[in-house]
């Protein structure tokens, strides 16, 4: 179980707006100037084994929050908890020891890295066979794409696959996806969905997924919706559709696809 108490991630306020600037010659009790919060003083549990999806408008406040859980951020007020456990202050790295990993929305490529040598860092092992059973379950079916060097020639699809093959080396407990279907075709959408969820089941890990794509919010246990840095709404995406639809929610309107056609939720 993953529970967020009172969680808030501020940062100094530096709109140059001409209300803002009078606001910015303020100071608080302390002597510090205005901070404007990115994630607003937020509770909610994670359950373990849950499948979640984090939605809502850009700026929000969703990758924010997932960085907080990871560790990338700091928190400025609040606590993480994991089974009871404080976490709050500990490094990204000790965060990972105890189960919990991050997929990143644009994976990082490294030149003269191959793909064996990061699946096999996090696997723990460089056992070949061990190995071909992890990729075997992202859909990776060729033995050679292991010596794949991880550079720019992948493509978008190629990438995620070795992120994601990565991520669930591990078997976390906790697996945080970032837009993961970020550079990838929509044919790919749908096998990546089944991979989470099955891997969600089948190792009873706590899946959360920030993404604006409809397949995963569908697919999800439960929706988060974001706004301002606060959760204004949990539940399917059912009842989430006429928030989405509000244009003081979804700030897309210009671009949407309509009802029938519709492909993303923002």
């Amino acid at each position: 179980m993953l529970q967020l108490k009172n969680v808030s991630f501020r940062v100094p306020d530096t709109d140059t707006g001409s209300e803002r600037k009078d606001r910015q010659d303020r100071k608080d009790s302390q002597g510090r100037p205005p901070q404007r919060a990115i994630v607003n003083d937020l509770d909610f549990t994670f359950e373990a084994g849950g499948f979640y999806a984090i939605t809502g408008p850009n700026g929000s406040g969703k990758t924010t929050l997932a960085k907080l859980i990871m560790g990338i951020n700091e928190l400025t007020e609040g606590k993480v908890l994991l089974d009871d456990t404080d976490i709050s202050q500990w490094p990204v790295n000790e965060r990972s020891k105890a189960g919990i990993v991050y997929g990143f929305q644009n994976p990082a490529r490294f030149k003269g890295t191959t793909f064996r040598d990061l699946l096999s860092i996090a696997a723990g092992t460089d056992d070949e066979e061990k190995l071909i059973q992890i990729i075997a379950r992202v859909g990776i079916c060729s033995l050679d794409f292991l010596d794949k060097p991880v550079d720019s020639k992948l493509s978008g699809g190629e990438i995620k696959k070795i992120e994601l093959a990565t991520v669930i080396a591990r078997n976390p407990r906790v697996a945080i996806y970032d837009e993961p279907d970020t550079g990838i075709d929509l044919w790919t959408i749908g096998p990546m969905v089944d991979l989470l969820q099955r891997e969600q089941k089948e190792n009873n890990t706590t899946t959360i997924v920030v993404s604006h794509n409809k397949t995963f919010l569908e697919a999800a246990d439960t929706l988060l919706l974001m706004k301002e840095g606060r959760i204004g709404y949990t539940g399917n995406l059912e009842g989430a559709i006429p928030l989405l639809e509000d244009l003081s929610v979804c700030t897309f309107g210009d671009t949407c696809e309509g009802e029938s056609n519709a492909r993303c939720y923002r």
